[in-house]
């Protein structure tokens, strides 16, 4: 486990602790650092979680997943923060499913010119991200209005709103108290 605060064991968890780790297990039947760093207030762990699922994982999501992990990862790019990056470009890469394509949209993101790769709705979405991230307080309704002439319906709009949101809070947490992947399984897809 890794964080500059202290993060309770399964073993050493009251009972209340318990069953909010049990909310928090991923598919491998671990609790990432990014959950347990919250151990000392449950409560927060259990919001964490909540907000996590309907942000990135919710089934009436449209925008394909793939793209929805691609946002993730070049949110913490622009963040710089490694524990999200690891995580969502290891599934992005996964959902991409064609290594070289992959390797180009890395590039682009670490390079922080998503243009080189992205065209259209895509790239809409990726400028919309950069803008939100790191000029929140310069957002203008034609920052949605490109989005719609890019082809990005409201609902998406929504959805993509919500998971810039979400990695900007989350990168936050990471950053400031210093929460690392030691011990984790990177990725939610487990290599096989």
């Amino acid at each position: 486990m890794g964080a500059w605060i202290e993060m309770i064991s399964d073993e050493d968890a009251g009972p209340e602790l318990r069953e909010v780790l049990q909310l928090a297990r991923t598919p491998h039947g671990t609790v990432d650092n990014v959950m347990r760093v919250h151990s000392l207030r449950p409560n927060t762990m259990r919001g964490h979680v909540i907000l996590y699922r309907a942000a990135l994982h919710d089934e009436a999501n449209t925008l394909p997943m793939w793209l929805q992990e691609v946002i993730s990862s070049w949110v913490s790019t622009l963040n710089r923060c490694p524990y999200s990056f690891a995580n969502h470009w290891a599934n992005a890469a996964h959902l991409i499913g064609d290594p070289a394509r992959a390797d180009g949209i890395l590039a682009a993101l670490e390079a922080r010119q998503p243009e080189t790769v992205f065209e259209g709705r895509e790239l809409a979405l990726m400028v919309y991200a950069e803008k939100l991230t790191l000029r929140p307080g310069e957002m203008e309704k034609s920052d949605v209005d490109v989005l719609r002439a890019a082809g990005v319906n409201d609902g998406e709009i929504l959805e993509a709103n919500q998971i810039i949101g979400y990695f900007n809070y989350v990168n936050r947490l990471l950053n400031g108290l210093g929460v690392s992947t030691d011990g984790d399984v990177v990725g939610y897809y487990k290599a096989e």
